[in-house]
């Protein structure tokens, strides 16, 4: 696979929380001309973005990036993600109730979510490295239930990203229908190859466009 098509696989994202305007800016001018998948950005520049940039992707979090806010809030921020022009929702799940076994809590969450989503891409971040395998089986399985487009391994923002072992497990657990987004420590073109080989569809990364540009 060439780095062109590498591309097209990437969320260009920035999350960093001291992002300003002209750090997004050049990101989505990135996004444009290497033609990647998305740009994932902080729900705060969503609509000028969207104002900007209309042909753009766009891509943005919510519960971010602990996945504890209530439910009620985290359908407050994708109804004003997508009345902003946002096309993809990625949403953390609740990790405290994965890890108090409240499973049911988590599914009700995800489908209301995913109700709220209509059309549009939600994708499930459930924070690889903080569970266990039982764990991360059980979120395929429900995130498998309810229909939704990705699981994602990662916010980038906790002990660990994505891991090879993470995707392929993921990837193992879900059905065809349901894609796997890697995210978190892609840093290079040949890590990219090697997560989609693994069998992740898309990648979230801030490093690889920059990668790219130096090959030029």
């Amino acid at each position: 696979m060439d780095k062109k098509e590498i591309l097209r696989h990437i969320d260009h994202t920035l999350l960093k929380p001291y992002a300003v305007w002209e750090d997004i800016r050049i990101l989505c001018e990135e996004a444009v001309e290497y033609k990647t998948a998305s740009v994932c950005i902080p729900p705060c520049y969503v609509e000028r973005v969207h104002d900007k940039f209309d042909t753009l992707n766009i891509c943005t979090v919510v519960g971010f990036p602990l996945g504890y806010s209530v439910t009620a809030a985290k359908l407050a921020e994708v109804e004003k993600a997508l009345k902003d022009g946002a096309n993809e929702i990625d949403m953390v799940v609740n990790i405290s109730d994965v890890k108090n076994h409240q499973y049911g809590k988590v599914e009700a969450e995800i489908r209301a979510l995913k109700e709220a989503c209509g059309g549009h891409v939600l994708k499930v971040i459930i924070e690889t490295c903080l569970l266990s395998d039982m764990e991360k089986i059980k979120l395929c399985q429900l995130a498998a239930k309810e229909e939704v487009a990705y699981v994602k391994t990662s916010t980038g923002f906790s002990t660990g990203g994505a891991t090879r072992e993470d995707v392929a497990l993921l990837r193992e657990n879900l059905p065809a229908s349901v894609k796997v987004k890697a995210s978190g420590g892609i840093r290079t073109l040949e890590d990219g190859q090697a997560y989609l080989d693994q069998g992740a569809d898309r990648l979230g990364a801030s490093a690889l466009v920059g990668e790219a540009r130096k090959q030029k």
